[in-house]
């Protein structure tokens, strides 16, 4: 049990040691990155509010994000509705298909999408190709956070809601909808947590128009740049468990609605 235990601390430390150096050298008054540090400075990120190709970066990432977000978690609601409502032909390998996205590598899934679009469609790369790309990645964890949501969710609500003059879609508008909110923001935030930290597809998808985590690699072949993806890098770490604890937040409320018992997060 000790060597568990010891097993899981050294794990922790190698996986967010790396983590904790952002902040380090992004408040370093220094332009290399190495120790012993010179001293505190917050030059750096004074210089990401001047850097306007980095803010034009950063603005493509937000809507592209954003729109990832509304459209994983509508097509993500739609999914999970079909899946928890009732039995049809070929569900479990339907599923299984949306879900595949999970498991496969986005490299392959990257250059599959390049060559569909630009071989097959003749199409040309711009945001829309990112989004349709980040919405098929993110769809699969939409669906598993709305899976849970609807899972909760007691039939007999929706029924009592038909007996007393509702129609499907007025039932679900009014009595559904509301009960599965937790889920729905919970999906946004997570989605578009996927999407704007997204580099793969991005960087084979992205057209004249890079996106934030495209920009900030090509700032790395200029080693003067690096104490500024730090300060980069600080912002969005930061971003991330921000919008992931109140996705988790808002998991828990949504149990306790249900008056459930919470076995674990998502997280």
């Amino acid at each position: 049990m000790r060597g568990l235990r010891i097993y899981a601390i050294a794990y922790l430390v190698f996986l967010y040691a790396p983590i904790f150096l952002l902040p380090l050298f992004a408040f370093n008054d220094a332009d290399i990155i190495a120790f012993p540090l010179s001293g505190f400075t917050t030059h750096w990120f004074e210089e990401l509010t001047r850097n306007a190709a980095l803010q034009a970066a950063v603005r493509n990432s937000l809507i592209i994000a954003a729109s990832t977000a509304v459209l994983s978690t509508i097509l993500g609601i739609c999914a999970a509705r079909a899946a928890t409502m009732a039995d049809w032909p070929l569900k479990r390998p339907m599923m299984g298909l949306i879900m595949l996205p999970l498991v496969l590598p986005e490299i392959i899934v990257a250059v599959s999408l390049l060559v569909v679009i630009v071989q097959v469609f003749g199409l040309g790369l711009s945001n829309a190709t990112i989004i349709a790309a980040h919405t098929l990645i993110c769809m699969p964890f939409s669906i598993a956070v709305l899976n849970g949501a609807f899972q909760n969710l007691d039939p007999a609500l929706e029924e009592a809601a038909l007996d007393l003059g509702e129609s499907r879609w007025s039932a679900f508008r009014l009595v559904i909808l509301p009960l599965v909110m937790p889920g729905i923001i919970s999906s946004l935030l997570i989605s578009f947590t996927i999407s704007l930290d997204e580099f793969i597809i991005a960087f084979f998808l992205s057209g004249a128009n890079p996106t934030m985590p495209v920009y900030i690699w090509g700032l790395l072949r200029f080693p003067g740049q690096l104490p500024v993806v730090m300060a980069m890098g600080t912002i969005l770490v930061a971003l991330s468990i921000i919008l992931l604890t109140i996705a988790e937040l808002m998991r828990r409320r949504g149990l306790k609605r249900a008056g459930l018992k919470d076995t674990g997060g998502f997280l």
